[in-house]
């Protein structure tokens, strides 16, 4: 018999109870980060920075977990994917209560680095979890997971919020939140797939370049998260500084954009099923090259705001697809999606810094033409997400035809 043949076999119930279990951890996930968010002004008062210190503090989780994410895959092939996911993902909700506690920038920065570690790998092993659970269910759920991770951050956010509001330590509430969320993810690791590799098979390397299919496949999802992290960034500022809007309405162009998202990631799914990766991911970039182009020529703030509005919706599935198509593209899933995911970080660690220096070197009106730029980079290369489609991969529920996340 082959490895493949040797997979564990799911039942249909025992499938859909991990894919509820990987879409709690999904959640779990995004609810670290927004909890973090909120009170990142807190933490530099607390560690006395200036905006640039911070700003360089604030590119070691990127860093970190750039340089952490190949060491997924060994970790689940040693210990199993869901012991390994749930190592990870209480390494990430309990990392949320460093930050805090930096009383200067070398402190802050090298905390940063271990969260960003444990983010990034964690994300890798709840990705390809996702990946199988998706290839077993044959049918599209890499978007609504994505979802699911942007209503965690929602709600981290929101009771970030409410705790700066009344002036909560954050020290306490990053305690507090670590705490709960930590014991969440563990109960939701419970029912992910339990996979494990060959007794007889090599573990992936410690550290290695991506493979090539990684590269190509990230070329796209960079994109898509250059195309996100600029108007996530500088979205209000463009519409208070270029267009003259109030503070208000910048605001509310940043929450339309990502609201977009949101919503675009929680449908995406059906869209996918019915249309398939290539054709999504193609009349995204459309819709995304539409509304970068009504940014850029928009005469007033109210259709700027509907131009993010759809380049965010032309983004949003773009990384959840970019993932499931890396989790097929090679016969190990982690490694593949260490790859992408790594390329997508650098997109979004560099994207906002890159938009500022491209408009104080010529404007921001430049800046988002090149945004739209890469966004019609989408349509041109959303053929290389051929392997996400669901169905050229014959995939089943309780089948094998799927790769185990640690390369079984």
């Amino acid at each position: 018999m082959t490895k493949e043949q040797t997979a564990t076999v799911y039942s249909v119930e025992q499938v859909k109870r991990a894919r509820i279990a990987v879409a709690a951890v999904f959640t779990v996930h995004g609810a670290v980060t927004g909890s973090f968010a909120t009170r990142v002004p807190w933490i530099q008062d607390h560690a006395d920075v200036s905006a640039g210190q911070l700003g360089l503090a604030l590119a070691f989780p990127a860093i970190g977990a750039s340089i952490a994410m190949p060491l997924a895959g060994r970790i689940s092939h040693r210990f199993g994917a869901r012991t390994a996911l749930r190592g990870l993902l209480a390494l990430w909700t309990l990392a949320l209560i460093l930050p805090a506690l930096a009383p200067n920038l070398l402190t802050l920065c090298a905390v940063l680095f271990v969260y960003g570690a444990t983010a990034g790998m964690s994300d890798v092993a709840m990705n390809a979890l996702g990946v199988e659970v998706e290839n077993r269910l044959d049918k599209s759920i890499m978007s609504g997971l994505h979802g699911m991770w942007s209503v965690g951050a929602l709600i981290g956010s929101a009771a970030g919020t409410v705790a700066a509001h009344v002036g909560a330590d954050a020290r306490l509430h990053h305690t507090l939140a670590a705490l709960v969320l930590t014991v969440l993810g563990l109960a939701a690791c419970r029912n992910v797939l339990d996979l494990r590799s060959e007794p007889d098979e090599e573990p992936p390397p410690r550290f290695t370049l991506p493979p090539k299919s990684a590269l190509i496949i990230g070329a796209v999802g960079f994109c898509a998260v250059f195309a996100e992290g600029a108007s996530l960034d500088w979205s209000a500022v463009y519409l208070r500084d270029v267009l003259g809007g109030s503070d208000g309405v910048a605001a509310a162009s940043t929450t339309a954009f990502a609201l977009m998202m949101a919503v675009a990631r929680l449908a995406g799914d059906r869209i996918v099923d019915r249309f398939g990766a290539v054709r999504t991911v193609r009349t995204g970039g459309l819709l995304a090259t539409a509304g970068g182009l009504l940014v850029v020529f928009s005469p007033a703030p109210a259709p700027a705001m509907c131009g993010f509005g759809l380049l965010g919706l032309g983004v949003a599935v773009v990384v959840p697809l970019a993932f499931a198509a890396a989790g097929r593209s090679g016969p190990n899933a982690s490694q593949a999606i260490a790859g992408v995911a790594t390329i997508t970080y650098t997109s979004g660690l560099i994207a906002p810094s890159a938009i500022g220096s491209l408009a104080e070197a010529t404007s921001l009106v430049v800046s988002f033409g090149v945004v739209t730029v890469l966004a019609f980079g989408l349509v041109l290369g959303a053929g290389v997400l051929r392997a996400g489609d669901r169905k050229a991969t014959g995939a089943a529920v309780g089948g094998t035809a799927a790769k185990s996340p640690t390369g079984s």
